[in-house]
């Protein structure tokens, strides 16, 4: 994600990093070029200039579907740093509540908060196609990493392993039953929030509306030079360029933000969040730990 000043209008004026400048210049190169053909043809063969009237309603049309497209996307965007938000929450509540409950076994402390930790890192990767525990999971045996590596879903591997160690504790006498049910409540809400994130991630929106939208949108652009030409002449391509700009700037960022969990430049800073979340607990670990010294 990249990180701006709202306020300032200028200073990203020009930016071409996360502005879909680059993923959308060929198709508007595309369409002056065959706009200055069009000019061109009209100027020298033979008449082509249309009415304006049909142009007219149909970029009605189609300004609404890109409105819609571009809610739509960030409506998935806004969920899914929602989700995010509320698994920030669960590792600290899961975190804080075991230090108190399990303050007479402080390794099962301590390996729940890494094994969160983990799992935070562990959720990131799977979204995005990939197997990673992050950085602290060298802190952890060997055979235990592999072990959930190994596994068909990661983050579900390592809840399993978190909920372990709770009975753990239930076994020795650390936490009574009601204590471990709280806890494992926590995990729980974390298989629920990665649970709504993979939801989004393989839910594209609906195959007809964006062939429909797509099909629409270059139509109608390469037959915008007809319908101003009569009036406009060669400022024709200046139009087009506006207005393809406007319009497959608009489908493009929609494309962009649908599926927030990648790694592109408008998507949401997940290594940012896991950052976070380390930091926190390992903070939480060290504040327990100086407490007993």
């Amino acid at each position: 994600m990249i990180d701006y000043d709202a306020h300032k209008w200028w200073d990203h004026l020009l930016d071409v990093k996360g502005s879909m400048v680059r993923e959308i210049l060929p198709g508007v190169v595309t369409v002056v070029v065959w706009s200055a053909g069009v000019v061109l043809i009209d100027r020298h063969l033979v008449r082509v200039g249309i009415p304006s009237t049909v142009h007219s309603l149909v970029g009605l049309a189609l300004g609404l579907l890109l409105v819609f497209r571009t809610n739509a996307s960030y409506d998935r965007f806004w969920e899914g740093r929602k989700q995010w938000g509320g698994m920030v929450n669960e590792t600290r509540n899961l975190a804080r509540s075991s230090l108190v409950l399990l303050r007479d076994a402080p390794d099962l402390h301590r390996k729940i908060v890494l094994w969160t930790i983990v799992w935070a890192y562990s959720a990131m990767c799977s979204l995005r196609g990939k197997r990673g525990l992050g950085p602290v999971a060298s802190q952890l045996p060997d055979s235990e990493r592999e072990t959930v590596l190994a596994a068909q879903h990661v983050p579900l591997a390592i809840s399993v392993r978190i909920s372990t160690l709770l009975d753990e504790a239930k076994r020795r006498g650390v936490i009574s039953d009601y204590q471990q049910m709280s806890l494992d409540q926590n995990v729980q809400l974390l298989i629920d929030y990665i649970g709504a994130c993979e939801r989004i991630h393989r839910t594209p929106l609906p195959f007809a509306y964006v062939v429909h939208l797509r099909r629409a949108l270059v139509l109608y652009c390469f037959s915008l030079p007809f319908a101003l030409i009569e009036t406009f002449g060669w400022a024709t391509l200046g139009l087009v360029f506006v207005l393809a700009y406007t319009f497959f700037g608009i489908e493009e960022i929609g494309v962009e933000i649908e599926d927030p969990f990648g790694e592109d430049d408008n998507d949401l800073p997940l290594e940012r969040i896991c950052a976070t979340i380390e930091k926190n607990l390992i903070a939480l670990v060290g504040e327990k730990a100086a407490t007993e010294d």
